[in-house]
C-alpha cells in the first residue's frame, strides 16, 4: 500500500525514540494504533456499505426483469391465443348446430344399429384353465 520496507520503519522507530523519549513512546504508539484500528474499521464499514449497494442495484435488476417476464407472460397466455382458440372453437361450433341436423345427434344416430347388431360375446363355462387343462383339451380336438 505505502510500499515501506523493514529499514524505514526501522529508522522511523530511532526517530520517534529519540524525539517521543522512551517514556512517552508506548502511549503514542497505542494511539497511532487506535487511529490505524478506526481507519480499517472505517474503510470495512465503507466497503461493506458500497457491496450492499451493489446487491440492492442487482435485487432491482433481477426484480425488474421478473416483472417484465410476467407481464410478458400475461399479455401472451392472458388474451392473444387462448381468446382467439376459443372463438375459433366457438364459432365452428355455431357452425355445426346452424345444421337441419346436428353432427352429435347424426353420428349417435349412425353408431346405434352397428351397437344392436354387435353379438354378445358369452364367458367361457370351464372351471379351470390350467396349462395341463389347456394342453389336454388341445389333444383332444
Amino acid at each position: 500500500m505505502f510500499d515501506i520496507g523493514w529499514s524505514e520503519l526501522v529508522l522511523i522507530g530511532v526517530v520517534a525514540l529519540v524525539v517521543l523519549g522512551p517514556k512517552e513512546l508506548p502511549g503514542v504508539l497505542r494511539m497511532v494504533g487506535q487511529w490505524m484500528g478506526k481507519a480499517r474499521r472505517m474503510a470495512a464499514d465503507f466497503q461493506g456499505q458500497f457491496q450492499e449497494a451493489m446487491r440492492e442495484a442487482e435485487m432491482a435488476d433481477v426484480k425488474k426483469s421478473f416483472d417484465d417476464i410476467k407481464e410478458a407472460a400475461h399479455d401472451f397466455t392472458g388474451g392473444n391465443l387462448l381468446s382467439s382458440a376459443q372463438k375459433d372453437v366457438e364459432e365452428a361450433l355455431k357452425l355445426d348446430t346452424s345444421r337441419d341436423t346436428p353432427v352429435v345427434e347424426s353420428a349417435v344416430a349412425e353408431s346405434a344399429p352397428a351397437a344392436q347388431a354387435a353379438p354378445e360375446i358369452q364367458p367361457a363355462t370351464s372351471t379351470s384353465a390350467t396349462p395341463a387343462n389347456v394342453a389336454g383339451e388341445a389333444k383332444a380336438s
